[in-house]
């Protein structure tokens, strides 16, 4: 079964203009983070290949050895393409059994997560995986609570949680895109994730949360080395 990784790539974004190649402060731009940790998961066999898939060959500049380019279409960096179309486009020019759609917005997924997520579809179990962040709180809708009542609020820990999707990753059989048309199936894999995980880089302040945890990431990788 070929597993197949890609990485769809829009260098003119509008709400954080070239994010996807802003560096971090030891220089690392950010869709090499989410690259080294597919390229591992490559090493390691659970990955066959790995795409960027993206309209401007520039990026080949900041691509691991490891990792392909594919030139996509200039019309789907158009501000109202939806994700759908993207996947489309690229499900019919690489075949393969399994894909995992990951975003360089979304670097901190672990390795172990990403894995658990394609054995659990290569697997036969689920027809599809993608992490996700557990909320278990108040949430409110239009003005008005969604899951308690107001005048009966239950402990925290006893509310029913609901799952917030992750951009990273999604795993899905071609089966699956065929018929749904779609990054999930009917029967998805859910992994829950932990809170530096969920970090997603849409604007200004998200890079600089992600800083932070890029920072105390490498602290901590250079303590326990040294250890």
């Amino acid at each position: 079964m070929e597993v197949v990784a890609f990485v769809p790539i829009k260098l003119n974004n509008e709400r954080l203009p070239g994010k996807n190649l802003k560096e971090f402060p030891d220089g690392t731009p950010l869709v090499r983070v989410i690259l080294d940790t597919l390229c591992a998961l490559s090493e390691e066999k659970v990955i066959d290949r790995i795409y960027v898939y993206c309209s401007d060959p520039k990026i080949k500049a900041y691509l691991p050895e490891r990792v392909s380019y594919l030139e996509r279409p200039r019309y789907l960096d158009e501000p109202q393409t939806r994700g759908r179309e993207i996947y489309r486009e690229f499900v019919k020019a690489v075949p393969a059994d399994v894909y995992v759609l990951a975003h360089a917005t979304s670097p901190f997924v672990s390795k172990g997560h990403i894995r658990e997520c394609i054995g659990q579809v290569t697997g036969g179990t689920y027809d599809s995986a993608f992490c996700a962040r557990k909320l278990q709180t108040f949430l409110w809708q239009g003005g008005k609570p969604v899951n308690f009542e107001l005048g009966h609020p239950p402990r925290t820990q006893d509310m029913e949680p609901v799952y917030m999707e992750l951009s990273t990753p999604y795993v899905f059989t071609r089966e699956v895109f065929g018929c749904c048309q779609a990054r999930t199936g009917k029967h998805p894999y859910l992994c829950e994730c932990g809170e530096m995980e969920c970090i997603d880089i849409d604007d200004p302040e998200d890079f600089e949360l992600a800083e932070a945890v890029y920072s105390y990431m490498q602290k901590r990788r250079t303590d326990s080395g040294s250890s």
